[in-house]
């Protein structure tokens, strides 16, 4: 069950260049569903389920890795010093309970900035201890936080959590594996690692991997709530598809695919043009001499906070997609 899988990947620990617990995870639930594991030098999940033997190859990647801190140096006193591993923003983390890799908890906090504009340099992060020797005890330079696992839901149809970006997505791409029997074209799942860095785990699977055509699985931003309103996409409407992004303009041939396959589906979807950001798609389409790529879309308010919100609605509406997409001609 599609709820059932994001809880899974969600409670997982996994910060970019961290990934490897999720890649298990995934591997676990895909146990005698696939027709091949690998996984490569960047630490890639590639999965493989052939089609039949006059279908394309489709890459899919969903990447990962999520937001972090990772520690830059002890103080006297015990404190962490902390800077990003991608988008992490000031405002967001204040006073937010963070969890490492061993366990470990502890509180984020900015220090009062005396007019400055505060950035990543005036947070630190507490973890109750008396002093730098026993920071040491437990938490060393180059270990990274995470906002701490709080999945709940928010009404009937939506759930809030950290990871949503991407572990939604990583979600539906297991559940993607799991369901669909003898699919007329190869599906190759790319579980994907450093997006959040520069989509640095895709680019390397796509050459690897050498698709016929390729889709990025991932998030996108929301305009429904006050004063936001673009990009013009709404939970609850369906996933998007994405026609241009700032890392990418969709290659039309997978963009129109994505459309008909939600038409002939029968479920709702939306038209995405991001202002901001980038997918996976980019590293795919970029790959080689090029690769005809897109993305398909959950909508997420709140991307990168520890309170990611998306609707389950618009999830099932994405797995309907994907799972007529694999089967068409192209």
């Amino acid at each position: 069950m599609l709820l059932d899988t994001l809880k899974k990947v969600l409670a997982v620990y996994g910060p970019t260049g961290k990934e490897e617990n999720v890649a298990d995870c995934v591997k676990k639930m895909l146990e005698g569903k696939a027709d091949s594991f690998r996984t490569d030098a960047m630490g890639n999940l590639i999965v493989e389920k052939k089609g039949w033997e006059d279908g394309k190859t489709i890459m899919f990647s969903a990447h990962m890795d999520h937001i972090g801190l990772v520690v830059t140096d002890i103080e006297d006193e015990g404190y962490l010093r902390v800077t990003s591993v991608g988008g992490v923003s000031v405002a967001m983390s204040k006073t937010r309970h963070v969890v490492f890799a061993n366990g470990v908890e502890g509180v984020v906090v900015c220090q009062p900035t005396k007019g400055e504009t505060e950035t990543l340099a005036h947070l630190f992060v507490d973890i109750g201890a008396e002093d730098k020797a026993d920071a040491l005890t437990k938490v060393q330079l180059g270990d990274v936080c995470v906002y701490a696992p709080d999945c709940f839901m928010l009404g009937e149809h939506r759930i809030a959590s950290p990871a949503m970006d991407d572990r939604c997505a990583v979600a539906l791409l297991t559940e993607l594996l799991c369901e669909i029997e003898n699919p007329k074209n190869t599906i190759v799942g790319v579980f994907s690692t450093q997006e959040e860095v520069g989509l640095r785990g895709a680019t390397v699977a796509a050459y690897s991997v050498n698709p016929d055509l390729g889709v990025a699985l991932d998030v996108t931003g929301w305009g429904d709530t006050p004063e936001v309103k673009l990009p013009a996409v709404k939970l609850g409407k369906g996933a998007a598809v994405k026609f241009m992004d700032r890392s990418m303009v969709a290659t039309p041939c997978v963009r129109d695919a994505l459309m008909a396959a939600a038409e002939k589906a029968g479920v709702p979807y939306q038209r995405e043009v991001l202002p901001y950001g980038g997918t996976d798609g980019a590293a795919i389409q970029h790959s080689r001499g090029g690769v005809p790529a897109g993305t398909l879309s959950i909508p997420c308010r709140y991307v990168h906070s520890a309170c990611e919100v998306i609707d389950m609605r618009d999830m099932e509406s994405a797995l309907s997609i994907l799972k007529t997409f694999v089967n068409m001609e192209f």
